[in-house]
């Protein structure tokens, strides 16, 4: 088993849990060309491009500018990785707007009656989500922040004094 762990990095787990997953991916793919196969190609093709050389430079710029911005910050506020308590609730909130952006942005002419709600409510929703993902983020970042203050200060007052104290 360790020879197996060795050559291969991880466990036989690891192992079964990502043949199966790459079984289920080749099955899908095949039910899915064997249908459409000039859809399914256009849409991988339409998904590298956009992703490749549309969104992944407006991230990793919109990445960028965060951290120049915020990077000016004075040095005795403790430091907490704070990218990422803005990363994950972008993505959650894109996520969100790409598998819903046809209802959010009001262009739902083939789903007319299937969601049985007006097409103005979508908007709304996904901003009131975004927005309560985003306060959630900053409430737990505070949180943090505060944590980290509170051990740098008691770090700072050193150990406690009186009957509880070891000698």
């Amino acid at each position: 088993m360790a020879r197996f762990v060795r050559w291969y990095g991880a466990g036989p787990l690891h192992l079964l849990v990502l043949v199966c997953s790459f079984a289920l991916t080749a099955y899908a793919f095949v039910r899915l060309f064997a249908v459409r196969p000039v859809d399914v190609a256009i849409w991988f093709v339409g998904a590298a491009i956009l992703h490749d050389l549309i969104l992944l430079p407006l991230y990793s710029l919109a990445d960028l500018s965060a951290h120049s911005v915020l990077r000016h910050r004075t040095e005795r506020v403790p430091t907490v990785p704070w990218i990422n308590y803005l990363r994950v609730p972008t993505f959650l909130s894109g996520v969100l707007l790409l598998v819903w952006f046809p209802l959010i942005l009001d262009l739902a002419v083939p789903y007319g009656g299937d969601t049985r709600l007006p097409e103005s409510v979508y908007l709304g929703r996904w901003l009131a989500i975004t927005g309560v993902l985003f306060g959630a983020s900053a409430l737990a970042f505070a949180l943090r922040l505060g944590g980290i203050r509170r051990a740098a200060r008691a770090a700072e007052a050193g150990p406690p004094s009186g009957r509880d104290a070891e000698p």
